[in-house]
């Protein structure tokens, strides 16, 4: 579990999620299966846990537990499978973040780390599109968007330039070919952090991540029993700005809906204000976590 994936303010997330010890969880996120354990560490034997992923190589991290049922599907079905299944949760986790795994792995080509890795970035491999197709197909203006909304990428429109020009001349199929078509732009001190939103960006497209979490915060409100909770640990600012603005209003882009009576209707309520960070500590030994950001709301119940 460690090598895969450092699970995020396990203990925070797994504290605020767990308030009946014999209700059931699901865990939208599984990844590593961290906080997967720290869920059925505080369930008794009639608690359980219903664990998505889309990715096919955290399936090989599932406890032999029978309280846990693993599924391989993207959490934006979080909805349908409930509904199928006839399950209300007592609460639900997601940890947004990409895992040390998929980072750490060459030929998922998540990471410009490995030189010439595939340009590939599928979080489920069965998936049609990768970031190669997205680099070497879309127009200039769709990378420009791209580019400028999923990475908020300085430069946008000069990065797109570069690697139009350059898959003019050769496809760019790995992402030391694509490190090497924008390099003229990258900055001698922090090219880092600008390959790191770049490929944030390509990512995010390939996975369509921001649909599916819209799609996932619906299907989460909606399946919730009253009282519930949603827990959830955003990485950059996009994805955090849509949970909070789903928390607040009930839609990821703010805008406030009201009822014939005048009255905002949001089917969560916030239960921190701000977000909880990561204490230092944790970010010492666990970078990726520098980043992250903790929100918790909890499902309103009907008046009477």
């Amino acid at each position: 579990m460690s090598e895969y994936h450092i699970p995020v303010m396990l203990d925070e997330s797994v504290s605020a999620l767990v308030q009946n010890p014999d209700g059931i969880y699901a865990d939208a996120t599984f990844g590593g299966g961290g906080h997967t354990a720290g869920i059925l560490s505080r369930l008794h034997d009639g608690g359980r846990v219903i664990a998505f992923d889309r990715d096919i190589d955290a399936l090989g991290n599932a406890p032999d537990d029978p309280r846990l049922t693993l599924i391989h599907n993207n959490f934006r079905f979080i909805e349908n499978f409930a509904r199928k299944e006839g399950v209300v949760f007592d609460g639900i986790l997601a940890d947004l973040g990409v895992s040390s795994h998929q980072f750490d792995t060459a030929g998922r080509g998540f990471s410009f780390r490995f030189e010439d890795a595939p340009l590939d970035m599928r979080m489920n491999d069965r998936g049609r599109t990768t970031a190669a197709d997205i680099v070497n197909t879309r127009s200039e203006e769709d990378l420009e968007r791209i580019l400028r909304l999923y990475g908020e990428v300085d430069g946008a429109r000069q990065v797109a330039r570069l690697i139009v020009a350059a898959r003019e001349q050769e496809p760019i199929r790995t992402t030391g070919e694509l490190d090497r078509a924008i390099a003229r732009i990258l900055p001698k001190f922090g090219e880092h952090k600008v390959l790191a939103k770049v490929y944030q960006a390509l990512r995010i497209e390939v996975n369509q991540e921001m649909r599916s979490l819209e799609k996932f915060l619906e299907g989460a409100a909606a399946s919730l029993r009253e009282g519930g909770r949603l827990v959830v640990i955003t990485y950059h600012s996009l994805e955090d700005r849509m949970v909070k603005n789903f928390i607040r209003t009930g839609r990821v882009d703010g805008l406030q809906e009201k009822d014939l009576y005048g009255r905002v209707t949001t089917p969560l309520e916030a239960v921190n204000r701000k977000p909880i960070l990561p204490a230092e500590s944790e970010i010492a030994s666990n970078t990726r976590a520098r980043s992250a950001k903790l929100r918790i709301a909890e499902k309103r119940r009907e008046e009477a």
